[in-house]
């Protein structure tokens, strides 16, 4: 069996955008779906969201049938047993929140690679990484595809943004607009000019150093405006959003109007 390609780190790597989506809601239904929908990346989001390794890898396998989109798994903290965790349950790419300094960063390095290169744990027996050891040659291959993300998103870590995105296998650098603005003063203030000022200047330091910036804007006029400056991995919808928002202007539409009799059954499905 051949080793799974990082394609996603192969398209940052050559300058391709990619665009993606937030899955907030746990449910392997829901990444299943979002998978068909043309993203180039799902994130799984460990932080914020109820996931744990279990509830992701019911995710992963939820993904794997649709090649085209890639999934980034969100580990809620910079935790070097967790990185293993997500990293053997298959996980290729990992976003990593509150990197603010070089050797945070270096850290993560090392956990997501086998020594002699890092600290990974070796266990790929028990791994679906290696399809349980059926991976040719995984232990030799898998350093190769991995692809580290790390979060920007206080003002430590904008202080040490340069230093943090020329780290040696620090492949992205994902800026939080939500806590960098609070970090900044501007708390509930992400779009905050000040605060769009670090973000594009951010942008750019990044890619002066080699790196992929990313991060996630669901107005469409932001989005573009970030991947015009630069960013290469940009968050364009939440699931947990996009639901309630269609939801809510569904029930806002009919709010108060007399039920109208049901139509006649039909063979257009939905």
């Amino acid at each position: 069996m051949k080793m799974p390609q990082n394609t996603f780190r192969d398209a940052l790597q050559a300058g391709r955008p990619q665009i993606g989506c937030w899955v907030g809601f746990a449910s392997p239904d829901v990444a299943e779906a979002l998978a068909g929908c043309g993203f180039d990346w799902l994130l799984i989001d460990g932080e914020h969201a109820p996931n744990d390794p279990r509830s992701v890898l019911a995710q992963l396998r939820a993904m794997a049938p649709y090649g085209k989109t890639h999934a980034v798994v969100r580990a809620v903290e910079a935790n070097v047993a967790l990185v293993k965790q997500y990293l053997d349950i298959g996980a290729q790419t990992l976003l990593v929140p509150m990197i603010d300094t070089v050797e945070q960063a270096a850290l993560m390095v090392q956990a997501m690679r086998y020594p002699p290169e890092g600290i990974r744990g070796m266990g790929a027996a028990l791994a679906r990484a290696s399809r349980w050891n059926q991976v040719d040659d995984y232990l030799n291959q898998a350093n190769d595809q991995m692809c580290l993300l790390v979060q920007a998103e206080t003002v430590t870590a904008i202080g040490n943004l340069a230093a943090i995105a020329a780290t040696e296998g620090v492949d992205g650098v994902f800026f939080g607009p939500a806590d960098l603005s609070a970090s900044m003063g501007y708390r509930g203030q992400p779009g905050h000019p000040e605060v769009q000022k670090v973000i594009l200047e951010g942008i750019a330091t990044v890619r002066a150093a080699g790196k992929a910036a990313g991060i996630l804007a669901t107005d469409p006029a932001l989005a573009q405006q970030y991947l015009d400056a630069g960013a290469l991995f940009v968050a364009v919808g939440v699931d947990t959003t996009l639901l309630v928002k269609a939801a809510g202007e569904l029930a806002r539409r009919f709010a108060g109007a007399a039920v109208a009799p049901s139509p006649a059954p039909s063979s257009g499905g939905y």
